[in-house]
């Protein structure tokens, strides 16, 4: 009876105390890192390197069709005359100009192969919202197209704020590939009936609503919570049980969760 009761209380204590296993993704790759820059094939290889098995990174479609890893929309400082506007500047334009540590832009191809090096990373990307439908369709596909051409489409999860750029990936994406929708305007069950796969939130957002985190996982989803940058946020997505916590400081996040 006593060791019974013993284990019953064990029991309690372990469901007033759990949560998900949370994993860290590296926001725009691992660019704390020395020498490193915002989603360049550095900030990958340092997140790699590091051990941090998931990074998010930005897609733009270029002028003349071909998809670079940065976030956009601007390339340059705000205030500089011979800054270029991301979509509608072709490669070699956008390419002739070096970022604050030295590097071009990478190409997707480039950034895929890197990636393909270390076969436990994971990829988070966000496919950024464009003029026109057709523009968004057109960069979905590409994006599709090159992730199963090396055959990583289990490496791979997708999160857009475009409404559009979802449906498009429910479309066309493998079955089972993690669609998460980022504007946080959606309750999960209304995400869910679109056929996204997961949440991707503004802590502010599941702050005001974190029944939202419970309900997600009611119905099968993942739950993402950006951009965690200190510890009080970072213990806030344990006790509430976040899947996924992204981060600028990486090394911050391990140790809140002791990794």
């Amino acid at each position: 009876m006593k060791r019974l009761l013993l284990l019953t209380i064990l029991i309690s204590c372990c469901m007033a105390n759990y949560c998900v296993a949370q994993q860290i993704i590296a926001h725009r790759g691992y660019h704390a890192a020395k020498g490193a820059y915002e989603n360049t094939l550095s900030a990958l290889k340092a997140a790699q390197e590091a051990g941090i098995e998931v990074v998010e990174c930005d897609l733009n479609l270029t002028a003349d069709g071909e998809v670079v890893v940065v976030h956009g929309p601007w390339l340059g400082e705000k205030g500089d005359p011979d800054r270029l506007n991301i979509q509608r500047s072709d490669l070699a334009t956008l390419r002739s100009k070096t970022l604050k540590n030295g590097e071009q832009i990478p190409t997707l191809d480039e950034y895929l192969d890197q990636a393909m090096l270390y076969p436990d990373t994971h990829l988070f990307i966000e496919i950024k919202d464009h003029a026109t439908p057709l523009l968004e369709e057109k960069i979905v596909r590409k994006v599709l197209d090159a992730v199963k051409s090396r055959k990583m489409q289990s490496q791979v999860s997708y999160i857009a704020f475009r409404e559009h750029v979802c449906n498009t990936l429910v479309k066309h994406a493998p079955s089972g590939t993690t669609i998460s929708f980022l504007a946080g305007t959606f309750t999960p069950e209304y995400a869910h009936g679109m056929g996204y796969t997961g949440i991707s939130y503004e802590l502010g957002v599941l702050k005001r609503l974190p029944r939202w985190i419970k309900e997600a996982h009611k119905l099968g989803m993942s739950v993402n919570v950006w951009t965690i940058n200190c510890p009080e946020d970072v213990d806030w997505c344990i006790k509430n049980g976040v899947d996924y916590i992204t981060t600028d400081k990486p090394d911050m996040v391990r140790k809140a969760l002791g990794k």
